[in-house]
């Protein structure tokens, strides 16, 4: 793969500090075996693009004005409700056009009496992190935020535990199995002046919610654990960057057929659970470089456990997010968004692996 930009250029300044003191301190613990370069052994591997069906691979989505990725006309059959409502509203507009102030400045009765705004309220704010609680606390909200590696300063903590205390006995916080924060009891007025105090302190919650991708994942004992093998929280930091566009929202990928997780891993233990995420880096080593191996398509729901197939690629530490653009534009693309159960990334590899046998 040709060479990208350097790590050090892609990251946040909060992240400077980090990788020149850690990333390149000597590994305590060896990294996993370089993957083969040679093309994959079993059929559960990823097929070559010239087996799938040239049709098979026409992209199901194009680019509209304002940079928004929408579903082509032709592929607009047999949609799940979630499509439908992407349909009909672009959500990430509700951040990049405003759409969230004047949202915030509507009683709920004449939001919940309009269509539109209905769905804003209960399905499009999850691009912007905010889920509302309509059964469980109606008018408040979760709002989940991007916290790569699960890395937090305590000025940022500070001023979430600002934000839970004005909500009394309604407002409470969880840490989540993606290393992230999740706050409760948020109210729809207050939303605008959060999202502005997030973004004064370093966070964001964009792209947290449904059809975009997660928190990016790394070791807990980053930067501590003597037998890491590396430190990922300058990856995390790097690919959290990429996937918001620094906090000002990635058109580009927030119109995916499902939510995609993926993680980087720092040690043997496997704390990140590299099985399970759609894409994982594996610290690996090539001719003497530093670099990743990757697996892919890896997921975990009540219908089905997919285990991630092994790429049989190895890429070096600067091209982490070419590799990463690289798969999510594919699953942009090629993804289905019919059945909900069947979404999920590894359900088009198996696809695709079947047309390639079959085509």
């Amino acid at each position: 793969m040709a060479s990208s930009a350097s790590l050090q250029s892609f990251l946040p300044p909060s992240a400077h500090a980090a990788t020149s003191s850690s990333r390149h301190r000597p590994s305590r613990a060896r990294p996993f075996q370089c993957a083969a370069v040679s093309a994959p052994s079993s059929s559960a591997a990823s097929p070559s693009a010239s087996a799938v069906p040239a049709e098979r691979l026409e992209p199901r989505v194009e680019q509209r004005e304002g940079g928004y990725w929408v579903l082509k006309e032709k592929y607009r059959t047999s949609l799940n409700p979630q499509e439908k409502v992407k349909l009909g509203k672009e959500p990430m507009a509700l951040f990049t056009e405003g759409g969230i102030k004047e949202l915030a400045k509507l009683p709920m009765e004449q939001i919940d009496a309009d269509k539109l705004t209905k769905e804003d309220v209960d399905v499009r704010l999850k691009w912007l992190g905010l889920f509302h609680r309509r059964k469980q606390q109606y008018g408040r909200f979760m709002m989940r935020l991007k916290l790569p590696n699960g890395v937090t300063t305590s000025e940022q903590t500070r001023y979430l535990a600002g934000v839970i205390e004005k909500y009394g006995k309604e407002g409470c916080a969880d840490v989540t199995t993606r290393q992230n924060w999740q706050i409760r009891g948020v109210t729809l007025p207050d939303v605008p002046e959060i999202l502005e105090g997030l973004r004064s302190v370093g966070l964001t919650s964009l792209q947290s919610g449904m059809d975009n991708v997660r928190n990016p994942v790394g070791s807990p004992l980053a930067g501590i654990d003597p037998l890491e093998i590396v430190d990922t929280r300058p990856y995390t930091n790097l690919l959290s960057s990429y996937i918001t566009n620094n906090s000002e929202g990635n058109l580009a990928i927030t119109n995916l057929p499902r939510k995609w997780n993926v993680c980087v891993i720092g040690t043997h233990d496997l704390y990140e659970h590299p099985h399970i995420n759609d894409l994982a880096y594996m610290p690996a080593e090539k001719d003497g470089k530093f670099g990743f191996n990757l697996l892919v398509g890896g997921f975990i729901s009540p219908k089905r456990w997919g285990e991630a197939l092994p790429l049989d690629a190895w890429v070096p530490g600067d091209d982490i997010i070419p590799v990463c653009k690289a798969v999510l534009e594919a699953f942009r693309d090629l993804g289905t968004r019919g059945n909900r159960q069947k979404t999920r990334m590894m359900w088009l590899i198996d696809e695709l692996v079947s047309s390639s046998h079959t085509g």
